[in-house]
Parts: structure tokens; C-alpha cells; sequence
């Protein structure tokens, strides 16, 4: 039997617990500065590198704790801030080295793009992928809600749906982008390129959150391309190396690698 109004609004008053409190504009400060950090001059004005990389950091380290300090709070998860802090500032190089070459990929392989600048200030595909190395970062480092705060964010910004858990190679191109979803599973390989409206999906859940840890979405190997609205199914499915799926497929067995390299 439902509550009256009165009875409920008690009980959810009694229930509150005070300290949470996320917030958005602090989400998306965290993002603009660690966006200057990787391409410093592009979105503003340098007079200083010196002093507008001090800025930049000291902005991100500022930012993120508090951010860090609300998932914290709301997931009732204790972990170390400072060291989660400096965990992922010192991942930072290797991520910077995986952007520039998913940045080399998308100029290589689009002739309309015009200069890498054009791919880092207009791109959807690029920003996707730069909000996910850093969602990735986080869920890799097992911190709760903010790799999905960060890849939703990115996912309502160019519709673009890219689960933090995936795995995601070096040289990974999304072009145009509208309506890719990429599942918590999956694992991409090097030199795959991904065109609008594929989803590299799970089978039925009938068992819903029973799954949880298992391998439920694709594998995609080296040098693969899928053209638009390609579906692509189950965890024991394994794209082999140098495959092209063309638009529309519907896949759920696994299919060989094709011997004769794609030019890509």
C-alpha cells in the first residue's frame, strides 16, 4: 500500500544523510582544465606557459578533489583523495601519448579534415575519446560515479556512448560519431575505426545484474572498420584483424581475420 504524501516526505526527510552534493559546474571546470593541460593555446589565450600550466593544474588538482570528495560521500566508499589525486596526475603522460595518436589516426584517415587543430576544436568523434581516456583513468583507478558522470557528460554533449570500462586501443578513430554505443566490456584493439550508429552491445540480460564482471560485449581486433549502424554482439564474439563490416550488419558469431590488409 503506497504512502500517503505527508507520511513519505517524512520518511524521506528522516532518511536524508547531509554531505551530498555533486556539482556540475565544478565537472565541467575539471574537463576545461584538463583540456588546456593536453592542448595548452587552443581554447585560450598563453602569454605564460610557465604561469598558465601553474594555473591549469592547480584549477584541475582543485577541482577533482572536490569532485573526488563528493563521489566519496555519496557511494559511502572511503579511499585516500591524495593519493587518487596523484594516481592519476601521473598518468597523465601516458594518456597525452594515446590522445596524439588517436589525433594522428583521425587526421590520416579523413580528408576533410583540414589540420589536426580543426580535429581538437570541432570533432565530436575526438572529444568523445579524450573524455573517455579520462573516464578510463578514473575506472581503472575504481573510483565510483565519476567515470560515469564523465562519459555521460560526453555522451549528452555528441551522442556519443562510450562505457568508462571498455578497453580501448591506440590509434582509435570515430568518424562523425551520432549514436555509437560501445559497452562495458568491450575491447578494441589498435587502428580500429568506428563510423555513426554502431553499437557493440551485449546479447539479452534476462539475468540483469547477475552478469556483473562477466564478458557480455565484443572484442574488436587490430586494423577493423565498421561503417554506420553496424550492431555487433555478445562476449564471446571476436572480430578478427583487418575485417571491414559493412552498414547494417547484424553480428553475434565471430568472424576470422581477413588476410588481405585493409588500407587504413
Amino acid at each position: 500500500m503506497s504512502l500517503h504524501f505527508t507520511e513519505w516526505l517524512k520518511e524521506k526527510k528522516l532518511n536524508f544523510e547531509y554531505g551530498h552534493h555533486l556539482n556540475e559546474e565544478e565537472l565541467k571546470a575539471f574537463i576545461n582544465s584538463s583540456i588546456h593541460l593536453f592542448f595548452p593555446g587552443y581554447f585560450e589565450e598563453v602569454e605564460d606557459i610557465e604561469s598558465y600550466y601553474s594555473q591549469n593544474l592547480n584549477e584541475l588538482k582543485n577541482n577533482l578533489s572536490s569532485l573526488l570528495k563528493s563521489c566519496f560521500i555519496i557511494s559511502k566508499k572511503k579511499m585516500d583523495l591524495d593519493f587518487v589525486v596523484h594516481d592519476f596526475l601521473e598518468g597523465l603522460p601516458e594518456l597525452d601519448s594515446l590522445l596524439q595518436l588517436d589525433l594522428e589516426a583521425i587526421f590520416e584517415g579523413d580528408p576533410a579534415a583540414n589540420s589536426k587543430e580543426e580535429i581538437i576544436i570541432c570533432y565530436p568523434g575526438f572529444y568523445a575519446i579524450f573524455i573517455y581516456r579520462l573516464a578510463h583513468a578514473f575506472y581503472q583507478l575504481q573510483i565510483p560515479i565519476l567515470p560515469r558522470l564523465l562519459s555521460e557528460h560526453a555522451h549528452s554533449k555528441t551522442g556519443i556512448d562510450i562505457h568508462p570500462g571498455a578497453t580501448i586501443g591506440h590509434h582509435f578513430f570515430i568518424d562523425h560519431g551520432t549514436g555509437i554505443v560501445i559497452g562495458e566490456t568491450t575491447v578494441i584493439g589498435n587502428h580500429v575505426k568506428l563510423y555513426q550508429g554502431v553499437t557493440l552491445g551485449a546479447l539479452s540480460l534476462k539475468k540483469g545484474h547477475e552478469l556483473k564482471g562477466t564478458k557480455r560485449h565484443p572484442t574488436i581486433l587490430d586494423h577493423v572498420t565498421i561503417y554506420s549502424e553496424a550492431s555487433i554482439f555478445g562476449g564471446d564474439t571476436i572480430i578478427g584483424p583487418n575485417v571491414t563490416i559493412g552498414s547494417n550488419a547484424f553480428i553475434t558469431k565471430s568472424i576470422p581475420e581477413r588476410i588481405q590488409k585493409d588500407m587504413f
